[in-house]
């Protein structure tokens, strides 16, 4: 048994209409890796802020090596050893990676001592860092070694991780993963939050599992299966995505030769991308993160336009239509950003449903919104997509990262569209949602629309692609069809392979 480093006795929050947690009691143990599961409302979030003294508990205690631990905010949990990397990067692209870190310290040295500091830490730790790199130059991996390397330099004895390989390629994966070990063996602890299940089965020795907000289960996940995991945070068994083998149908989405250069000085331009879409397939469009996704998400979405015949819809011109035009005519968006980009923060579930339905609900006419239609709108989307939320009313940046994405989704599939276009639709969401969001995505197609989704799981393209390509430095490989693709082949893609011949018969 390893010594206790911090105990969690009775913690409960409560937030008015919701009991966030309720009752939350558990031990991680010095240099332990301990998993903290549950689906997306489950009481994560609540539980680490308080940890790291974002939060004040309504009732319970915790100690910290055996004395009373309540901080009061974020600089009294570090100064007591707890240091958390959380799920989006808090860092400013037009820094370097030096002055990043020092922004997040309470007394930084001077910057010239600071970068040593950091290459030797960041060396030690396998995350090899140069202090003197904008921090808008970096890839979403290096992004993330600044972030843990930060927490490093203040050497914590318990360091929390929230989602901490979303943006990773696994080769990255592979060395966060040593250096996490590394860190455990040096008696560190390390409280990982991810969906990842085979990630927790692979580093994780203990696994603490919330469901509604209370603590449903305590157990060793390496001897548990990932479905055995997924089910006793949903507390129901989970059926994987069905999809009806069938031909696909007329053309329905056209880009010919498309090139556009970003107007991100840190973005990714687009080169001479070409491909068909067609009634009833799902596309599949890997990379790693930086490559271009969002570029084309945003020329495909209408948010930058381009030559009118570089993008067709039903053999109909758009790509000099904006977004409000292009979904009036049967194309809509999601962007992998959710919070800010898919949804306005500060506006109510009810309002971000008017925001992208307006046209094609028939929400608004000659000036004057039907806010009864909107929303009952609001409300059809809550229900049938499992949105957690007391009501329409509550704020979009109220909800949790899993039931925004939810919301998002849900609000462009109501929309009947003859073509969705998503950025990593299931990023942040727990199984249970994932299912819910792929099946929804395959009923689509099944129903004759054409689905584009740009991911960087791979997992999930192979489960929903019928045909697959890849990004990389804004090229697209050729299309192929997915089924029969082998990682080795993938991994070609990823890494900018564009001579490989598509298969016959397949669009590109």
């Amino acid at each position: 048994m390893r010594q206790p480093l911090l105990r969690l006795d009775g913690l409960t929050k409560a937030y008015p209409g919701v009991l966030a947690n309720d009752d939350i009691s558990f031990e991680i143990g010095i240099g332990q890796m301990h998993a903290l599961l549950g689906e997306n409302g489950a009481g994560k979030s609540t539980l680490v802020k308080m940890i790291y003294g974002l939060v004040k508990p309504d009732r319970g205690t915790m100690t910290l090596r055996g004395a009373d631990y309540a901080p009061a905010q974020p600089s009294e949990a570090r100064r007591n050893g707890v240091a958390m990397v959380f799920q989006h990067f808090s860092l400013f692209d037009a820094l370097d990676v030096a002055e990043n870190v020092a922004l997040g310290m309470e007394n930084p040295p001077p910057l010239r001592d600071l970068a040593r500091r950091i290459r030797e830490v960041s060396t030690a730790y396998g995350l090899p860092l140069d202090p003197n790199r904008l921090v808008g130059d970096l890839s979403a991996g290096e992004r993330q070694r600044v972030e843990i390397v930060r927490c490093l330099l203040q050497e914590p004895k318990l360091l929390i991780m929230d989602e901490p390989t979303s943006v990773l390629t696994p080769q990255e994966v592979e060395v966060l993963f040593r250096t996490l070990r590394q860190l455990s063996a040096e008696g560190t602890a390390i409280l990982y939050i991810s969906h990842k299940l085979d990630e927790i089965r692979a580093l994780c020795d203990e696994a603490t599992i919330l469901r509604g907000g209370r603590k449903v289960a305590t157990c060793d996940p390496r001897e548990k299966s990932a479905r055995e995991l997924a089910e006793l945070m949903v507390g129901q068994v989970l059926t994987p995505p069905e999809r009806p083998a069938k031909p696909k149908g007329a053309a329905l989405l056209q880009v010919r030769n498309l090139s556009l250069t970003s107007n991100n000085p840190f973005g990714t331009s687009l080169k001479d991308i070409s491909f068909t879409l067609h009634a009833g397939e799902v596309l599949g469009i890997a990379g790693v993160a930086g490559n271009g996704q969002d570029e084309l998400l945003l020329v495909l979405s209408g948010e930058v336009p381009t030559g009118a015949d570089q993008v067709q819809l039903k053999g109909a011109p758009i790509g000099h239509l904006g977004p409000n035009a292009r979904r009036k005519r049967g194309l809509v968006a999601a962007p992998e950003e959710r919070l800010g980009h898919a949804a306005a923060p500060d506006m109510s579930l009810t309002e971000n449903a008017l925001l992208s339905a307006a046209q094609r609900k028939r929400l608004a006419r000659s000036g004057f919104i039907d806010w009864k239609a909107t929303d009952r709108f609001a409300r059809e989307i809550i229900a049938k997509f499992d949105v957690r939320t007391p009501g329409p009313d509550v704020l979009a940046r109220a909800l949790s990262g899993g039931n925004l994405q939810k919301f998002v989704i849900g609000r462009e599939i109501e929309l009947a569209p003859d073509v969705i276009v998503v950025n990593q639709p299931t990023w942040g969401v727990d199984a249970a949602a994932a299912s819910f969001i792929r099946q929804a995505l395959l009923d689509m197609a099944n129903r004759g629309a054409g689905v584009v989704v740009i991911s960087q799981d791979l997992d999930e393209l192979l489960e929903l692609a019928d045909s697959f390509a890849a990004l990389n430095e804004g090229r697209m490989t050729p299309v192929r069809p997915a089924k029969g693709l082998s990682v080795d082949e993938i991994g070609l893609m990823m890494g900018g392979a564009h001579d490989m011949t598509p298969a016959q018969g397949v669009s590109a």
